[in-house]
């Protein structure tokens, strides 16, 4: 694939991002240090979540003032949703809250692993598409998923590599590969499970538009050097997918030509 590097963008719906790796900002062990990683991170757009907060805790108050000065674009998320019709009434809750179309939909169906309902996330993906959302689905490497989604509207895709907080990285590349290959056009953002730089690069290699994480970054020894090594391994992989990668082989192949090189026989 060649692409010049200037125009290697990252487009959702009808915005483009030069950074292809979205953080989060739970977790972290304070909104300054939050702050920090996110800048550290070179990310455009951070996800977020309505959360109850008491009256008495200034905490929440703080981390929503260190989101507004990062001046990144905001993805709120319908997090702990169990079924479509709540995922809707949050999604619209938080379009009103934070002033934007996009809408991370997560609609879990099991407590577990926290794997996402599909029944559910399409028939919300369905309804939001309708109202104006720009849906962002969290979703399993499911192919026939994935294909319902776009049939749904949703011009954007978020298959997990590993279930949430795992950090198990991409369990079925097999499956993620044929995603990509199946839907060349879509832009496809891995969202969970990714626990090392190595493993975001790998994705990006196998042609991945961007990566979205939270818990690698934010329960880091050092958050903001984690969002760094983040944010080198995502370029890194995405120059290397333009690069054209090497294809591996079965039997040795020397790299300095033996053809026409002098060689010496014993007399």
């Amino acid at each position: 694939m060649n692409q010049s590097k200037e125009n290697d963008n990252l487009k959702l719906y009808d915005q483009v991002f030069s950074s292809r790796l979205l953080v989060g900002t739970a977790l972290y062990p304070s909104p300054a240090i939050m702050a920090e990683a996110i800048s550290a991170s070179g990310s455009e757009m951070i996800t977020l979540s309505l959360r109850r907060q008491d009256p008495e805790n200034n905490q929440g108050q703080s981390i929503w003032q260190h989101i507004q000065q990062s001046d990144c674009a905001l993805l709120p998320n319908t997090a702990g949703c169990h079924s479509a019709q709540e995922a809707i009434t949050l999604a619209q809750m938080s379009r009103e809250m934070f002033n934007t179309d996009f809408i991370k939909l997560e609609v879990i169906g099991d407590d577990y692993n926290l794997q996402p309902d599909p029944f559910e996330t399409v028939k919300a993906a369905e309804i939001l598409i309708k109202q104006g959302f720009k849906v962002l689905p969290y979703c399993t490497d499911d192919l026939v998923l994935c294909q319902r989604l776009l049939d749904a509207g949703c011009q954007v895709l978020m298959p997990w590599g590993s279930p949430i907080g795992t950090g198990k990285g991409l369990m079925n590349p097999y499956n993620l590969q044929a995603i990509r290959d199946r839907f060349p056009t879509t832009s496809l953002i891995i969202d969970a499970g990714i626990g090392k730089p190595s493993q975001a690069m790998a994705a990006m290699e196998m042609g991945f538009d961007g990566i979205l994480l939270n818990t690698a970054i934010a329960r880091a020894h050092s958050p903001i050097q984690m969002a760094q090594a983040f944010a080198q391994a995502v370029n890194g992989g995405r120059q290397a997918y333009l690069a054209g990668l090497m294809e591996s082989r079965q039997t040795a192949s020397p790299s300095t030509p033996i053809l026409g090189t002098p060689f010496w026989q014993q007399q």
